[in-house]
């Protein structure tokens, strides 16, 4: 029953590609954060974010998609995890932006704890191509809308799955393919998200708690 919250929170999403063109956004994230804890409303930062570019980005269209975003990450932080991303250890606070998008892509936290988490149990420890493709022909089977997808938007995800878990420090890239690297969670972070009943994140991430 521990983790009945965490389950109901991310039943309500629905599978998603988008993470092709907005991915880890750890940069902006924190930025966003930082001025969200000087005081900032979320309407002011999504203001700031297109008037002032203050994430520099290219294109009206571009400011617009990556503040909407950022603000939906956001949502799921409360001070004392926002707290952490900005002013915390680096480690720290790059776990958490992880955090932000399991909680915020479903498609992603499922890869998460369906396939780097099964792998870091058994102690196999490189995560390869087929393991991609046997999780995404998977959940082709289970969802129409995977289905609908072209073979491209599966290399895409892969790519930036590959991306996100490099840049957060979760895996590490060497000659025989993709090797996960087990973070080291601080335990005050571990036991406040266990009280969130947000346990079903940390173990994605972990293994176990």
């Amino acid at each position: 029953m521990a983790h009945m919250k965490g389950e109901n929170s991310k039943n309500m999403l629905r599978y998603s590609s988008t993470i092709k063109s907005r991915p880890y956004l750890y940069l902006e994230l924190k930025k966003a954060l930082s001025l969200k804890l000087q005081g900032f409303s979320s309407d002011q930062i999504k203001d700031k974010a297109i008037k002032e570019n203050i994430f520099s980005m290219n294109s009206e269209n571009r400011k617009k998609e990556i503040a909407s975003t950022i603000l939906t990450r956001m949502e799921v932080l409360d001070e004392f995890l926002m707290d952490k991303i900005v002013k915390g250890t680096l480690e720290t606070s790059k776990q958490l932006a992880l955090y932000a998008l399991l909680k915020t892509d479903l498609l992603f936290f499922e890869f998460m704890n369906e396939v780097y988490k099964e792998k870091y149990i058994l102690n196999d420890l490189v995560i390869t191509d087929k393991d991609f493709n046997i999780f995404f022909q998977r959940k082709a089977e289970q969802s129409e809308r995977v289905a609908s997808w072209k073979d491209y938007t599966y290399y895409k995800l892969k790519q930036v799955y590959i991306r996100v878990l490099y840049e957060a420090g979760f895996i590490e890239k060497v000659d025989k393919g993709i090797e996960i690297k087990p973070p080291i969670i601080e335990r005050e972070v571990i036991d406040y998200l266990t009280k969130k009943n947000d346990e079903v994140y940390i173990e994605a991430m972990l293994g176990e708690v």
